[in-house]
């Protein structure tokens, strides 16, 4: 599966426990996280993808983080969920790219920053898109909300962080959290009420 070549693209999000703004975004992320570790959930949709001969269309992923307190000290767990629709052959597919195995962003991430990987879950992936919110459930691993932040003249077009080294896009939109529920790969965290980061953009990956 290594030497499939593969391409992804659709739309991204994410939270994490940092207050709003995250330091880890504008400070490369060399910066301390806001508390002793950095919890964070990517989750993506893809719109369009395939994997040699295998079709990615409509399905969906998510990375579950945690590191350190300064994210580019490495020493990450890492665990990964599969949309749960997928086939046999997509399950196959899809795995080896969000855990690293096939290249591309999440393969580099793992090589340079993963020390505790804790394998690939299949689950229903609810993943939503309503104007400037986003949200999005999997059962029994994570749930959570955000809402872009509009600039003052509110013109329904949320403010953004430009030229990132994020992995998924970047330009990333600033949102904060309504809600961010962890509770997957042996780790537990719930925030309510606190306006913790986010950020969502499109996303498209090669490798």
């Amino acid at each position: 599966m290594s030497g499939t070549n593969w391409q992804i693209n659709g739309e991204y999000m994410e939270s994490c426990n940092c207050d709003y703004l995250c330091p880890c975004i504008y400070t490369n992320p060399q910066g301390p996280a806001t508390n002793d570790n950095c919890t964070a959930v990517m989750t993506f949709r893809i719109d369009k993808g395939q994997s040699g001969a295998v079709s990615l269309d409509g399905l969906a992923f998510a990375l579950v983080i945690r590191s350190g307190r300064v994210m580019a000290d490495g020493n990450w767990v890492l665990g990964c969920v599969v949309d749960e629709r997928a086939t046999a052959t997509q399950r196959q597919a899809l795995s080896a790219i969000v855990s690293g195995q096939a290249g591309g962003p999440p393969g580099r991430i793992r090589a340079a920053l993963v020390s505790d990987f804790r394998g690939v879950v299949f689950k229903p992936i609810d993943f939503r898109m309503e104007g400037l919110k986003r949200s999005v459930s999997i059962p029994d691993i994570v749930a959570f909300e955000i809402e872009g932040v509009q600039p003052r003249n509110a013109n329904g077009e949320p403010m953004s962080i430009d030229n990132t080294s994020h992995p998924a896009n970047r330009r990333l939109a600033l949102a904060q959290a309504k809600e961010f529920h962890v509770q997957g790969f042996r780790l537990s965290l719930d925030m309510v009420g606190k306006g913790n980061n986010g950020h969502f953009a499109p996303f498209a990956w090669v490798a």
